[in-house]
């Protein structure tokens, strides 16, 4: 079983799967087509309307078979609110995905962080992909109810009370409009795994005068200022990174919506790695709203997430740009953050990831875990492989398992074990991951394990690939 973090995906089996938020919670769907809207308001599975072709809701479990929902649909979003309209998600537990494939075998299992103000989570989407369907773990909260959230999805809500005027501030990733692509993950080393801002934000009011074309120069002194007063390096502005944020800031645009993932099905960190930038960590801002960019700026500082990624000392480049959409008149930013990949620099996050490990075996009275090069080189190897080829999975396309990998890189060690992860931005986070989740925190803690390799890679839809490599 796949234990997933935002952003994370897997491949689904044929035929029918479950899904299960057990607590007290509702659970919703909505089935939406490649534009991200439903085709009619049967498309929204709820505890009134509990069926649609392909997907049918009983209490707390959804049973969806991908290949049979309506003509042209090519996502369905799962959704979890409160059982009480009146009790806020962050009084109550978090909630936890739990996907089960033909005869209740376990496929993965995605816990995100407690939400805060937030009323409703969109938890996961199944997506079609090529000739298949893939899982994505979310996360992402909204702070207007399930009926705004439907209302954004195209569903015709009635609602006897008046609209309540909301403020004009930007438009985030995890505001009105749902994300394509993969949740936001935030700044242990960037923006993407950060939960979305606790408000749902309204965007700004059109104005019939084309968006001001971004001055670097200036948004750079705006940020590095900033950047100062919080006690952080200066950045600089890298052709790169701009080339990188052009791009996805022209795919949200044609899409008249936000996301990580275009409507190309290419990630916005896809797209900083096919610029020939590999980096060690990075950090992102996607935003609608904003006229200029000070603007831009403004909004990124008076937010605690998006402030939190622009302060982060772990960046030392910055790339800025923006596009409209000439039907709506929308502006779409993307700001990309990173720091390049050295060989130093992969060999002091390994290393970091190693005494970390290491820390939680000395904490259970187990004796340290020593570096093998050889594991190494294969845990390497497979963080690269799933980054590249954009998969996130134990089994590799060609069906190879962990030992398999690493007796192939020359290991002769009797025993093997692995741990994966991807979206995590720095060593701390992605052990904390592990160790919060059983499967993974018995392989770190297994008395038998004598050994570790650790391979970490950025691209692919997440943006970041961690392995550990575990023999004895």
């Amino acid at each position: 079983m796949s234990e997933l973090v935002p952003g994370g995906n897997l491949p689904l089996p044929e035929g029918a799967v479950t899904v299960r938020v057990a607590g007290p919670f509702d659970v919703s769907a909505l089935v939406t087509d490649d534009h991200g809207k439903v085709g009619g308001d049967a498309d929204f599975v709820f505890y009134n309307q509990p069926s649609a072709p392909g997907a049918r809701l009983s209490g707390d479990t959804l049973t969806i078979d991908p290949r049979r929902l309506r003509a042209g649909a090519s996502r369905l979003t799962v959704v979890v609110s409160p059982a009480d309209p009146g009790t806020p998600l962050g009084r109550l537990p978090a909630p936890v995905l739990q996907v089960t494939g033909a005869g209740g075998r376990p496929l993965a299992r995605f816990a995100p962080a407690r939400p805060r103000q937030e009323t409703v989570l969109l938890l996961a989407e199944i997506y079609r992909r090529g000739d298949g369907w893939k899982l994505r773990a979310l996360g992402q909260g909204y702070a207007d109810g399930l009926a705004g959230l439907a209302r954004d999805f195209g569903v015709d809500v009635m609602d006897d009370t008046p609209t309540t005027a909301v403020p004009s501030v930007p438009l985030t990733v995890s505001g009105a409009r749902p994300a394509a692509g993969p949740a936001l993950r935030s700044p242990s080393g960037s923006s993407p795994a950060y939960p979305p801002p606790p408000a749902r934000p309204a965007p700004l009011p059109r104005s019939p005068a084309p968006a001001a074309s971004p001055d670097p120069a200036a948004f750079l002194t705006l940020v590095n200022s900033a950047r100062s007063t919080a006690g952080s390096p200066p950045v600089t502005l890298d052709p790169r990174l701009t080339d990188a944020a052009r791009g996805h800031a022209s795919a949200m645009a044609s899409a008249d919506r936000l996301g990580a993932e275009g409507p190309d099905g290419v990630s916005v960190f896809q797209r900083l790695t096919a610029t020939g930038y590999a980096y060690l960590t990075v950090g992102e801002h996607l935003v609608s709203g904003p006229r200029n960019p000070s603007d831009f700026a403004e909004y990124c500082l008076s937010t605690e997430q998006p402030r939190r990624t622009l302060h982060d000392p772990a960046f030392s480049h910055v790339g800025l740009a923006h596009a409209t959409n000439g039907r709506s008149g929308d502006v779409y930013w993307t700001a990309l953050w990173a720091r390049p990949l050295t060989p130093a620099g992969l060999t002091r996050t390994a290393d970091e990831v190693v005494g970390l490990t290491n820390r939680e075996r000395a904490r259970a009275g187990l004796p340290p875990l020593g570096v093998d090069p050889v594991l190494v080189r294969a845990a390497q190897a497979y963080s690269t492989d799933m980054a590249v080829r954009a998969f996130y999975s134990h089994t590799s396309p060609e069906g190879t398992q962990p030992w398999d990998r690493a007796a192939a890189a020359g290991s002769t060690r009797r025993s093997i074990g692995e741990n994966i992860a991807c979206g995590q931005r720095s060593a701390a986070e992605v052990v904390e991951g592990w160790m919060n989740s059983p499967g993974h925190r018995a392989n770190i803690l297994k008395p038998g394990f004598t050994h570790i390799g650790i391979g970490f890679a950025g691209g692919g839809p997440a943006g970041t690939y961690w392995t550990q490599l575990f023999g004895a």
